[in-house]
């Protein structure tokens, strides 16, 4: 890895000292550095657009929260540059390296300690009148929502062209296994190995309680549909994109390219679920669980 990427929290300014220092450790290791282009004061002659970052480095490090890798990761969908997040947020799913520990984190991957992770992407398009109107692409989930007004929406899915059900509810939570533990979490929805290859289905506060969340093979076709809305919805991806849909609008959600996650040695998924949900009990036969 001669080539390392660097981006971090918009306006965050201890993200961007730490930034400075890992800058400046890096080329004393003999590395090129190229800094994310949103940080002019700091990256200088090392400026790099965020959407050429994947051709033009070995090893993308993200400074922030799990808000932080979905905005940067986004533009890596579809490569297999590896990206290592060092957490300054509050719960840290996504984002491996503990700050306190950024040196030897980075070292420990720089000398190929690492193990490198795919999580699949959804693609996400909203049709409206036979016309695309807008797509993209989440790494955690596709969420259709009521918007700003406070009465429900009401909508149907269908599953591969076969229906599913028609719902009045706030919304409705697609989310791959890494982001079962996110929105899809809160909803209610059950949390998914990220081993398994599935898109988790959960409703969000339905009219009807009956409407559980399922869990769906990741290959399949899932379409909504707005069938009636009190005013405009809107179609949400990971929280950072957001397009306003009307009454008869689509969206159609697939499965998509994957992003490489690296993580350290010894990471026990279990483990991480324990400590981030604060989950209670020990292991009596096993004191290193």
């Amino acid at each position: 890895m001669k080539t390392i990427g660097i981006s971090v929290k918009q306006g965050d300014t201890r993200a961007a000292a730490l930034a400075a220092q890992l800058t400046d450790w890096l080329k004393q290791q003999g590395k090129t550095v190229c800094i994310d282009d949103s940080m002019k004061d700091l990256c200088g002659d090392c400026c790099t657009p965020l959407d050429t970052m994947p051709a033009a480095v070995d090893l993308m490090l993200v400074l922030g929260g799990d808000g932080t890798l979905l905005t940067v990761g986004r533009h890596f969908i579809g490569s297999n540059t590896p990206i290592l997040g060092v957490n300054l947020g509050r719960l840290g799913f996504l984002t491996e390296a503990p700050v306190d520990d950024m040196f030897k984190a980075v070292a420990t991957v720089l000398a190929g300690k690492g193990e490198v992770v795919e999580h699949f992407s959804l693609r996400a398009e909203c049709w409206r009148g036979g016309e695309m109107i807008a797509g993209g692409y989440a790494m955690n989930d596709v969420v259709l929502q009521r918007n700003r007004h406070p009465r429900m929406i009401e909508f149907e899915m269908r599953v591969g062209g076969h229906f599913v059900f028609r719902v009045r509810a706030d919304g409705l939570v697609l989310a791959t296994p890494a982001g079962s533990t996110a929105y899809a979490l809160s909803a209610g929805g059950p949390i998914v190995h990220p081993g398994v290859d599935a898109i988790t289905v959960a409703p969000v506060c339905p009219h009807i309680l009956s409407n559980r969340p399922i869990v769906l093979p990741a290959d399949e076709q899932i379409s909504l549909r707005l069938t009636e809305v009190p005013a405009p919805g809107a179609l949400n991806l990971d929280g950072q994109m957001r397009v306003e849909m009307q009454e008869g609008d689509e969206i159609r959600v697939r499965k998509a390219e994957s992003i490489s996650l690296v993580y350290l040695p010894g990471r026990n998924y279990y483990k991480v679920l324990r400590n981030k949900l604060h989950w209670t009990g020990r292991a009596d036969e096993d004191k290193t669980c």
